[in-house]
Formats: C-alpha cells, structure tokens, sequence
C-alpha cells in the first residue's frame, strides 16, 4: 500500500511537471471570478436555469466516461454536480481535465441545468486548475475518522467532513450573534494585554515568558478581568472583550490550555443585573442560530426560554446532600462533613473551599437546566463583593448547563481597602502552595483608590457554549486548532 501510495504521489508531482511545461502552471493563476456557490444555486433554480454561472472548489469525485464526464465540486456552501463535455470545453481543454486529479481545486464555468435524473448541475463551458493537489484525501468510503489525525490536520477534516464545517459555521455565526446583541444593548468593544507583568482575576497557573527587548519576564493572561475594571475606573461604563485566554492546566473534554473567554462589565448594576442580561443573551443566539431557544446536547434537551433556575449555593448543597451548611459552624466541622462526604481537601482548605468542593461533587452534575448558582463563599472569591447582610459570602454566581459551569459572575468588589486585604489572604495561599492564588495587583489597586463604580461583571466561556450550541462532545471539536503534544515528543 505503501508503494502504491508513493507511486500516486509521483505520478502527481509528474502531472504538475507536464502542466508547467506546457505553459499551464496553476500555481500563476491569481484569481478566478466565482459568482455562486454550490447551495445558492440549489436555493434560486428556477432563476438560475439556463444561465452562465461560475464556481469553484475541490473536486472531490470524477467519472470519465469517453466524450463526457461528470465531477463533484466541493465548496464553502456544499458541493455541486458539473457535466464536463469535449464539444463544450475544447479537445484540449477535455485532455487535461481528463487527467485532473481528486483532490484538485478547480474553478467550472457553465449553464445551470438539470441532468435526466433530475440532479441540479452546471454544464461546463470552461474548466480551469486553480491549484494542483500533490497529496491523497482519505479514503472515500471510510473518511478521515482518526480522531488525532483530524485534530492535527483540520484542513483535511474539513474536506472531509461536512459537519465539521457546519459546526465552525455555526461557531462564527455564535460569536457574531453575542456583538450584536451587546452592541445593541450599549457595550463597547475592547483590546486589553495579553502579555502581563500581573496574571490576575482568576484562579489558574499562568504561563510564563520572557520578553527580551525590556528584559523582563512576563506572563500569558489568565483572565480579562482587571483590565476591563480599569476602564470602568476610566467611565467607559459597559465594555467587553472577547479573547484568548492561556492557563497552565490540563486537558480534557472541557478544558484546553489556551481557550476563548468573553468578559463584560458594565457599570451601575450588580450580579443581578449580569443574571438578566446572560438570560437575554443566551435565548438570543439559540434563536438566532439554531431557530430554536431548545437545544439537544447529549441526549438531553436544554431549554433556554423558560427562566433559568436561581439558587444559592447553600441551599443547593442542602438539596442534594441534606446538610445545611448555615449550621457548620467552623472549619474544622467542615473538614469532619467532607470525610464523611469522601470529598477530598487539602490542609490549607477552609470552611468556604470545603463548602465548594463538596458542591463540585454532589451538586454540579445535577444541573442539566440553566440554572445561576448564587452567594459563593469568600474564601474562593478574591474580588466579589461581600453580601451585605452575610460577610461570609459573595454576591457571585456561576451558570450551569448540562453540569458545566458555563459562566462566572460577581458584583464587582470596588473597596480598594477590602480588596488590599483579600490580595494579601491570596498572597498567603500562594506562599502556603497554592499555584492558582492571585498576587497583589498595585496599579489596580490603584485604579480602584481612583474610585469604580458599583459594579456587575460576568465572565463566558465561549468554547463549551459552541459545544452546548451545536452538539459537540469534546472541547477539541469546536477549537479549529487545538493544544496538541507533538508528534516527535
């Protein structure tokens, strides 16, 4: 097999090497003029019957069959039937297409027709090699189906398989649909660094460089959330940013190193406020690109117009384990619960992170429909203000579909003396081993001394809502390019 694939190979580099020395090199072509793809042909038939059209795209299939020949052509929109004769094209122009091979992009000019088994073609009068394909598409039949080879190589995954295409037709048609619900709703868009001295407004590892020209080392951002609450600081009062974000962490089927995160904070509002606004949005873009506000994932139907359930923290754990954590009275109370629980924790674990982990394990897989789980601890909340009739607890939430936390909010903490403190309670996680803890920010500090004000702010994961959106099982299949351990490691 081997041998018959290089052979192919060579006979390919061959038939470039006839072309170029005819004077026919595709490779000096520099455009051709499409005018329709595959599906607006499909779609506007009965105006288009009869008239000249030109498209262009992969040949994905060809039968010769003596004077006449048939071949698929595979564009952005799907894929259309040209009918190829000699009397139409030329005695030459038939030759070379005759030795045209799958895989080629080829650009058809013709009559829009219909063929006897009633199929909507284009009836060649010209036929152009765009660009010569030295290598071989999978096998027909089986496909490309190698789930790491289909990652590694996306362009070939995208040849082959239709719905691959789709859903990244979907994924940008969601992203599109979340700026024109925000522009409509006032928020302006923002660029903040992604190369930082300080990698805050998050708990995650950060990646971390070097950066020649001043000498210094930097880090990858692990958020976009202090930049942002600077220019609340600076009256821009709703502004978002949609990015990529880097954390040091591992991979599975919801987590990649490097992932795209939207952040909007708007100014005279609180986690309310974001709980509104997140309800809106998210019926928005199912409506708008799926024509549904149901969406089926896994199985499950998720229902995005009936109100998302609000619940707190506490009260969650409570349903689910029947432990009311208002009774737990300290942390030492907590850890003996967990032990029960078989929820593990580490030494520097207080009452609030214990509170949380037994939520991650008991209640989190439970939450199929959106639901905003409310009121987190403070211990796991740096930069949330305080409830105010409850200083043990954050006005934060995290949306869940499907048991994923798909978004993470807070009304902001705009105390500068407050947040000076949580800083330093981080500072001292950090120094007792936790890797994820924030360091103190001066500039933002700062910028909060200026005085911002009261504030809500929500952070999405854009990635597993493209999941959510269109099916798909793991992170990797709506990332075009996913984090991959290379080939030679």
């Amino acid at each position: 097999m081997e041998q018959n694939l290089n052979e192919i190979l060579r006979l390919r580099r061959e038939k470039l090497a006839v072309l170029q020395a005819m004077g026919k090199d595709p490779f000096v072509i520099t455009k051709f003029d499409q005018t329709h793809h595959s599906a607006d042909i499909r779609a506007n038939y009965d105006e288009l019957e009869g008239q000249t059209v030109s498209v262009a795209g992969r040949m994905m299939f060809k039968r010769v069959m003596g004077k006449a020949s048939f071949c698929n052509i595979q564009d952005l929109k799907g894929s259309i039937q040209a009918y190829v004769a000699r009397d139409s094209v030329g005695e030459e122009s038939y030759a070379l297409f005759k030795k045209f091979d799958v895989g080629d992009i080829i650009g058809v000019t013709g009559e829009v027709f219909k063929t006897k088994t009633g199929e909507i073609s284009v009836h060649a009068s010209s036929v152009t090699l765009l660009s010569k394909s030295l290598q071989v598409l999978p096998e027909k039949y089986h496909g490309l189906t190698d789930t790491d080879t289909r990652y590694r190589q996306r362009y070939t995954d995208l040849i082959m398989n239709s719905e691959v295409k789709e859903t990244f037709v979907k994924r940008s048609k969601i992203i599109a649909s979340i700026r024109r619900f925000l522009d409509e709703q006032g928020f302006m868009e923002v660029e903040t660094p992604m190369l930082v001295q300080n990698a805050g407004g998050a708990a995650a590892r950060p990646f971390e460089t070097h950066f020649n020209a001043l000498d210094e080392d930097l880090k990858r951002r692990i958020s976009l959330e202090l930049y942002l609450k600077r220019l609340i600081v600076g009256g821009l009062e709703k502004v978002y940013e949609i990015g990529r974000v880097f954390r040091n962490e591992g991979l599975d089927t919801r987590h990649n190193p490097e992932f795209t995160l939207m952040e909007l904070y708007q100014a005279y509002t609180d986690y309310h406020g974001m709980m509104d606004l997140t309800e809106a949005m998210y019926r928005r873009v199912a409506q708008e690109v799926n024509g549904s506000m149901e969406v089926t994932y896994g199985g499950n139907v998720i229902d995005f117009s009936k109100p998302f359930a609000r619940i707190t923290m506490v009260d969650a754990v409570k349903q689910y384990t029947g432990i009311d954590w208002h009774d737990v009275k300290d942390t030492a109370q907590a850890r003996e619960i967990a032990d029960k629980l078989h929820v593990e924790y580490e030494d520097r674990h207080q009452k609030g992170d214990i509170l949380s982990l037994i939520f991650e394990e008991y209640v989190e897989k439970h939450l199929i429909q959106p639901t905003f789980v409310m009121d987190h601890p403070i211990e796991i909340s740096p930069l949330t203000k305080k409830k105010p009739d409850d200083p043990e607890y954050v006005e934060r939430f995290e949306m869940f579909i499907n048991g994923w936390e798909m978004a993470n909010a807070y009304s902001e903490l705009n105390d500068p003396i407050d947040q000076r403190e949580r800083f330093k309670a981080q500072e001292a996680m950090l120094a007792a081993g936790d890797e994820e803890a924030n360091t103190t920010d001066e500039d933002f500090l700062n910028a909060l001394e200026i005085g911002m004000p009261p504030t809500g702010g929500i952070g999405y994961g854009i990635d597993r809502l493209v999941m959510i959106m269109t099916d798909s099982p793991a992170i990797r299949d709506v990332l075009l390019f996913p984090t991959m351990k290379s080939l030679d490691k």
